[in-house]
């Protein structure tokens, strides 16, 4: 098996970690490093270049496949080892496995069940330096390991590469159908299945993912350190308190808002202030260009005079919000106008025996550190709950 990709490639390292943890043997080719390969991405691709693109023994290849394809491809058998748990654990990042360990040390039968590879975000993340107890910073994958280390060191039952595909009630009971068609009773769940960044959907966009536009500017922002300019989108509190990170290593940053900007107004005034930022609102994003495979420029247009501007820049980092992962539950699961799980203080959700926990909780912060807290304390109210209908023996005092 080969994997075309790059070090800067998001996806590219998220295909070589789900190989690394499933014990599958690759070659890599790092077309930054060899830039013969480029020729060989065309012709896989008729004339596309798109990373990574993993080419399998019998000579057939994918672009950017999931890890259920890979899953597929590498004979991973996904399946519970039995159709009925105390708890299932829907999202295999920060939140659930620390919701798994908990559950592990507290008695709770659980089953862990995740669409993508353990570890969640946390795992692609280059180097995450504001996590308690790593006072040089720590790897994504890494950590992420760790995490995973520790529930397995438990006895907690891992699944990867397995998307669940509804959760509903069965009388006093729930039941979690998989992609693979297995269901799973349970008492209670927890979902912790994140959010993703929203995407503009516009042309270019697709293609150039991980090759000049990116959504995490911590993550991706050292890799244009002395670039004479990167664009911004988006007008919150998250795209200016990025555009300030990337000030570190840009020139210049272009802020290209689709209206006023709503970000605080002490952010705004930083950003106003600061001769290195150059600001644009009212401005929709008609495409993203690239030259050679790479981000080449934004193209918007002006709502008010109706112009097409081309902003040509190193790279382009979009902050237009957070769509969380919850589409698998019912619509009559209350959601808050972002579309998040709403939770009671005892973190259960409109659906009696589901509670959340991580980035997928209205009002979570979306950060890694909290992320694991929420897992924990999702997990003892989920004990509670168990207690409560009987399903589990009353502690004498709180873990």
């Amino acid at each position: 098996m080969t994997v075309y990709g790059a070090a800067w490639c998001p996806h590219c390292k998220r295909v070589k970690k789900f190989l690394a943890a499933h014990k599958v043997r690759y070659a890599n080719v790092d077309i930054d490093a060899e830039p013969e390969a480029i020729e060989r991405l065309k012709e896989l691709q008729d004339g596309g270049q798109i990373i990574p693109t993993v080419v399998y023994p019998d000579g057939t290849h994918e672009v950017n496949p999931s890890d259920e394809a890979l899953a597929r491809r590498i004979g991973l058998t996904s399946a519970a080892a039995r159709s009925a748990y105390d708890l299932v654990i829907v999202g295999g990042g920060p939140a659930g496995l620390a919701a798994a360990i908990y559950a592990a040390r507290e008695g709770i039968d659980a089953v862990v069940v995740e669409a993508s590879a353990l570890g969640g975000q946390a795992g692609i993340s280059g180097q995450i330096d504001n996590y308690p107890g790593f006072p040089d910073g720590i790897s994504g994958a890494e950590l992420a390991e760790r995490f995973v280390a520790q529930a397995h060191r438990y006895g907690v039952e891992l699944l990867s590469a397995l998307a669940v595909t509804a959760v509903q009630r069965d009388h006093d009971d729930l039941v979690t159908s998989l992609s693979s068609a297995q269901q799973l009773t349970s008492h209670a769940v927890i979902v912790a299945t994140g959010s993703t960044y929203r995407r503009l959907h516009v042309p270019g966009e697709d293609d150039l993912i991980g090759a000049g536009v990116h959504f995490c500017a911590t993550c991706d922002g050292p890799f244009y350190k002395g670039a004479e300019e990167v664009a911004v989108i988006g007008g919150g509190n998250s795209a200016l308190e990025e555009g300030l990170h990337l000030s570190q290593f840009a020139r210049r940053v272009r802020v290209l808002a689709d209206s006023d900007l709503s970000a605080s107004s002490v952010l705004q005034e930083r950003v106003r202030s600061d001769p290195q930022f150059t600001i644009h609102t009212g401005m929709d994003i008609v495409e993203l260009q690239g030259e050679r495979g790479r981000f080449a420029a934004v193209v918007a247009r002006d709502r008010d005079s109706k112009e097409t501007h081309r902003f040509p820049a190193a790279a382009a980092f979009v902050f237009i919000g957070l769509k969380p992962n919850n589409a698998f539950l019912d619509d009559a699961v209350e959601r808050d106008a972002g579309g998040f799980l709403m939770t009671s203080p005892s973190m259960e959700t409109s659906m009696a025996g589901v509670f959340a926990a991580g980035d997928v909780r209205s009002g979570s912060t979306k950060q890694l550190g909290s992320a694991v807290g929420d897992g924990i304390a999702a997990l003892l109210m989920t004990r509670r709950y168990l207690e409560a209908h009987h399903h589990k023996a009353v502690a004498r005092v709180d873990a």
